[in-house]
């Protein structure tokens, strides 16, 4: 019987091991290696790195110092959370694992544009060609060609949020054409941003610049954002029963608590700012809860 499990080995679900083993419990961190931290190439608003740090080298040191303290991690995809009536059993892989409590931190998954292949996604990622978090390194593309593969409400805000950092913004229709009523064009207008008619495709890396094809002709940025949206990654817990917003995130509370006693949530999965800092901050809360709900039930004593 493990204090608590925690699902989700990103930014999120580390922090909480370190907590939680830090806190002399017994945990067990599933990981099935997609975490989308690992496609950062650089971070650099993440506070303690002034040079910026990879992705995969923020991770890898989180899980070693979570190592330190005793946490184990398992490479296995769980498959179904059952609550219990004291406990959870978590099932992965054939295998049936009991615990406490249940930490969920399995994040999103970004949508990709159409028509972009594996490799070409890749490498146009690695090199800046291709961005999904303008908050993240909008700064990056201070005053350079930027695209946005979007439309409607969503494409607008993200085109008009990069607008701060660049004069050169062209909202690019994922479809044959644009969703925008009276107010996004408005908006886009005002702002000096291009609205382009789709559909785009047949992405290509040409120098230093990635192109794309529209409606208006073959097109080149010196970045592109998608802005489709994302998978929020609950079902696990929606399937168990917790209540989840109408876009999937799971409900919570200021503790991290969702609607199961007993199963908490922090990072993308929850509805909030998705950043590695607020992440980690929401798993701090979650591990401390979960750690003073454990010790009511049970004294936890040395």
């Amino acid at each position: 019987m493990e204090d608590c499990i925690i699902i989700g080995a990103g930014p999120a679900g580390l922090t909480a091991a370190i907590y939680l083993a830090r806190f002399h419990l017994s945990i067990r961190l599933f990981d099935c290696g997609s975490s989308r931290a690992a496609l950062i190439p650089r971070t650099h608003n993440h506070a303690g790195y002034p040079e910026g740090i990879t992705g995969p080298d923020l991770l890898a040191r989180m899980l070693a110092q979570a190592e330190l303290y005793g946490a184990v991690r398992e490479q296995h995809e769980v498959t179904r959370i059952e609550p219990l009536a004291e406990e959870f059993a978590v099932h992965a892989d054939g295998r049936t694992f009991p615990a406490r409590a249940v930490l969920l931190a399995t994040g999103v998954v970004n949508h990709r544009p159409e028509g972009l292949d594996d490799a070409l996604h890749g490498e146009a990622l690695q090199r800046g060609l291709l961005r999904y978090c303008p908050i993240c390194d909008g700064y990056e593309v201070t005053d350079k060609r930027v695209g946005v593969i979007g439309t409607g409400d969503h494409g607008m805000r993200e085109a008009l949020f990069l607008r701060g950092y660049t004069a050169d913004v062209t909202l690019i229709a994922p479809g044959a054409a644009h969703e925008l009523d009276e107010h996004c064009v408005a908006a886009l207008d005002d702002a000096g941003i291009a609205h382009i008619d789709g559909p785009c495709g047949r992405y290509a890396i040409e120098g230093n610049r990635i192109a794309v094809d529209t409606a208006s002709g073959t097109m080149a940025f010196d970045s592109i954002y998608p802005a489709l949206g994302s998978r929020i990654r609950s079902d696990l817990a929606v399937a168990a029963g917790a209540r989840a917003s109408d876009d999937g995130c799971l409900e919570v509370d200021d503790h991290q608590r969702t609607s199961i006693p007993g199963l908490f949530a922090a990072g993308d999965v929850v509805k909030g700012l998705d950043q590695i800092s607020h992440a980690m901050g929401e798993a701090g809360v979650a591990a401390t809860t979960i750690r003073n709900m454990l010790a009511e039930q049970r004294p936890l004593r040395r």
